[in-house]
């Protein structure tokens, strides 16, 4: 990689914000000399933060580049700021709201994510598929994925048979299928896989029935194990789970007061029961058990612990940290497209039953911005949304499309056609789709 600052802080426009604050000066604290007398680095270094996040907040998150390049111009002593590590820690995080290094340098990370996410603006991309290993002895029900899940290295795949495919995103091989330890069940479809929680060092997955497994990918493949039976005579059926490094959540319909579940994911202990917010849906939920029906919840983690749920007519933001306390709701007269819900860090997708989407904050559900899914009402077939940093990705009519998220821009839509699609998925480096018949379809933004 080049060292040159000019290379480095390449200009762009487009994407969004992350989390993550300025943590203070670098311990190089030599003193810069500019045409007005001498400046502290931490003084130059703050303003390079400073300017780089307004930059980000008001024009969009590949805008922050152009405008460190022109804090790196004022002079060379100014340029001397562009190794400072912890800068670019701060950038990352603030901008990309990544807070892990995946390469040599912070300065190296940021550059990465920022191409990567231009990459995504530009649909510059690498398309495969892969043929997913169906069990020829089940019967044709296990075609239908239901989740698909992505981490830095995997994709998960989670079908209404049960079964979980692991696949290694860099070399596209099949790592692993793990399918549901066997107990008595209720209902023919009470192992369809409603929920993956994939990191890069274990899966977590859950069933209609509430039963959660899980196993270790990072050293190896351990047994799967089941972390928790479910109950569903008393909880009804757990119709979403997902998730984060500290957080298991799973949205449940079927019996009225019961509609969230909390998991400590270090412990696995659950620490919290209640909500309503399926009670209008417990009949459809005992229905899920025995009929492939539509999706009548879902619930997604952020970046702030909070948590954001929905069903066709309502959404709900509620507080991990204090076991569930709500923060905000609304309806929706219109409707909610339930398969096109989705949050990223501090932004979440919906759609109405009219094809309009709107992205907005999770903390309140005021509005950033609203797009028009053409011919949505129209559409034959599914509509499924979702959602990364900078970008909405919505699958309907058998085409993919996307929006930028700041303003609501249409950016491009994917060359290919692949009929139709039963789960969607995407994060800031890849967009995965599954259609019928078992092929999964996978799109690289990655900077190469």
């Amino acid at each position: 990689m080049s060292t040159s600052s000019s290379e480095e802080v390449e200009g762009g426009d487009g994407g969004g914000g992350g989390g993550g604050e300025f943590e203070g000066p670098s311990s190089r604290r030599r003193m810069m000399r500019s045409s007005n007398g001498v400046w502290p680095a931490p003084f130059v270094e703050a303003l390079a933060f400073q300017v780089a996040a307004d930059a980000s907040l008001i024009v969009g998150r590949l805008a922050a580049a152009q405008a460190l390049f022109n804090v790196f111009q004022v002079c060379s002593t100014w340029r001397a700021v562009s190794w400072s590590e912890l800068l670019w820690q701060n950038l990352t995080r603030r901008i990309w709201n990544v807070g892990h290094l995946a390469h040599n340098t912070w300065r190296d990370e940021y550059v990465y994510r920022h191409r990567t996410a231009s990459n995504f603006r530009s649909r510059r991309c690498v398309y495969s598929n892969i043929h997913i290993p169906i069990d020829n002895n089940n019967n044709n029900d296990g075609l239908s994925c239901r989740r698909l899940a992505l981490s830095d290295h995997h994709l998960a795949a989670g079908f209404s048979d049960g079964a979980v495919h692991l696949f290694h995103l860099l070399s596209r091989l099949h790592l692993s299928t793990f399918y549901p330890h066997y107990r008595d069940r209720i209902g023919r479809f009470s192992i369809s896989v409603s929920g993956i929680i994939l990191s890069d060092v274990c899966l977590v997955f859950a069933t209609l029935d509430g039963d959660i497994h899980s196993t270790v990918i990072d050293v190896g493949i351990t047994p799967l194990r089941r972390a928790y039976m479910g109950d569903v005579v008393n909880d009804g059926a757990l119709v979403d789970f997902t998730g984060s490094n500290r957080w298991w959540v799973g949205l449940y319909a079927g019996v009225p007061g019961r509609a969230f579940h909390i998991w400590n994911s270090e412990t696995e202990e659950l620490v919290f029961i209640g909500g309503t917010l399926t009670d209008p849906e417990a009949v459809i939920g005992w229905h899920l058990l025995t009929e492939m029906t539509d999706l009548i919840g879902r619930v997604r983690v952020t970046s702030h612990e909070n948590a954001v749920a929905c069903t066709s007519l309502r959404v709900i933001v509620f507080d991990l940290a204090n076991l569930g306390i709500v923060l905000g709701e609304q309806d929706f007269r219109r409707g909610i497209t339930v398969a096109s819900f989705d949050a990223n860090n501090e932004s979440t997708l919906i759609t109405d039953s009219r094809g309009t989407a709107s992205v907005r904050r999770v903390v309140d559900l005021e509005e950033i911005c609203r797009f028009t899914i053409r011919g949505a009402s129209q559409q034959r077939g599914r509509i499924l949304g979702c959602v990364n940093g900078g970008y909405g990705v919505v699958f309907g009519g058998g085409v993919i499309r996307v929006w930028e998220i700041e303003h609501g821009g249409y950016l491009y839509s994917f060359r290919e056609r692949i009929g139709e699609c039963n789960a969607l998925a995407a994060d800031d480096s890849y967009v995965a789709a599954c259609s019928p018949h078992g092929i999964l379809h996978l799109w690289d933004f990655r900077a190469q």
